[in-house]
């Protein structure tokens, strides 16, 4: 297993350029280049308040982000970005570290919400876990070694329009990378391809490898993983006698958000981070699709102010949840 990498950012932006304007605008697709610009200034910013690492690399060198907020001894863990096309829950998840960061240092409510449960609870955000992939979904192949970028247009059947693509660099969606359930699912493709290959082997994926062993270390109480589309919450895999638990948490969640509340299907076949987590840690997980559904495809950045408005509060009400929980 690949040794994380664990890397304190560096600032290069003097304070005098961050003081002043917000850091995550939505105005624009949410890259990875932007990401580290938006996390150099929040460090200058939020130094006090937040510790910000690499928890690991993509296949390709990228950096895998992992944002501390918050001086508890308890932890929860959003992550964003999965998948390529889903660079949405990067924004989302971004403008959530910003907005609470602000409130906590200024020691001031959020909205309508207080942050001093950060004192008790740490947020760990994972914004984009799938650099490599939000790259490729966004046309930016040619950030990629040239023999590489043929293989990218084969694994996306020649199409230079890459808008579907879920994939990491190597073509391995990563959220059917996880021990749990992972033989039950589909052997199709079986080859490297923009959505659904599975891997020769569970835990393949070098930013699986990273996240998995990131999780161990920081012991999250709740674990989330942002996707897009669909506005559902998914919270059932095999919970076993924590259901009753569980559900009420994602309850609360989907009452938060509006979102539907999926029904447990008995013949889940498993396969995603959720899964793997909750069958590991026996702690509560939740899927959360945000947007509309919008076929194979990124959602607009017009959806952007519904979903922040529906999901600007779920931080802070998992850290509260999470307190509940004991190790």
């Amino acid at each position: 297993m690949a040794k994380i990498l664990w890397i304190v950012l560096i600032v290069f932006l003097p304070f005098e350029t961050v003081a002043q304007a917000k850091a995550v605008e939505a105005d624009k697709p949410y890259s990875y280049e932007q990401l580290v610009q938006d996390l150099e200034k929040i460090q200058v910013r939020y130094k006090g308040q937040v510790e910000i690492k690499s928890i690991g690399t993509s296949h390709f060198g990228r950096q895998i982000w992992g944002v501390k907020l918050g001086h508890g001894k308890k932890n929860i863990v959003l992550i964003g970005s999965h998948h390529g096309r889903e660079w949405l829950t990067s924004m989302v998840l971004m403008k959530m570290l910003e907005s609470y960061a602000d409130a906590y240092q200024e020691k001031k409510k959020f909205g309508a919400k207080s942050t001093n449960i950060l004192n008790d609870v740490s947020i760990w955000f994972v914004p984009m876990l799938n650099p490599d992939g939000v790259a490729i979904q966004q046309n930016n192949i040619k950030s990629f070694p040239i023999e590489h970028q043929e293989r990218l247009l084969f694994m996306n059947d020649q199409l230079d329009n890459f808008e579907g693509w879920k994939a990491n660099g190597m073509g391995v969606d990563l959220n059917r990378q996880y021990p749990a359930g992972w033989g039950a699912l589909d052997k199709e493709p079986s080859t490297p391809s923009n959505k659904f290959y599975k891997g020769k082997k569970p835990l393949e994926s070098k930013e699986v490898i990273a996240l998995t062993k990131f999780i161990s270390e920081v012991n999250p109480s709740i674990a989330i993983a942002y996707h897009t589309a669909g506005r559902e919450i998914f919270w059932n895999f095999k919970n076993g006698k924590y259901l009753k638990r569980d559900k009420t948490v994602a309850k609360k969640i989907a009452k938060l958000t509006g979102y539907k509340l999926a029904k447990p299907s008995k013949d889940s076949m498993g396969g995603g981070f959720t899964d793997w987590f909750i069958t590991t840690y026996h702690r509560p997980a939740m899927t959360i699709e945000i947007s509309y559904l919008v076929g194979e495809k990124n959602p607009p950045l017009s959806v952007f102010k519904a979903e922040w408005k529906r999901n600007r509060y779920v931080g802070l009400k998992l850290a509260k949840e999470a307190k509940k929980i004991p190790h």
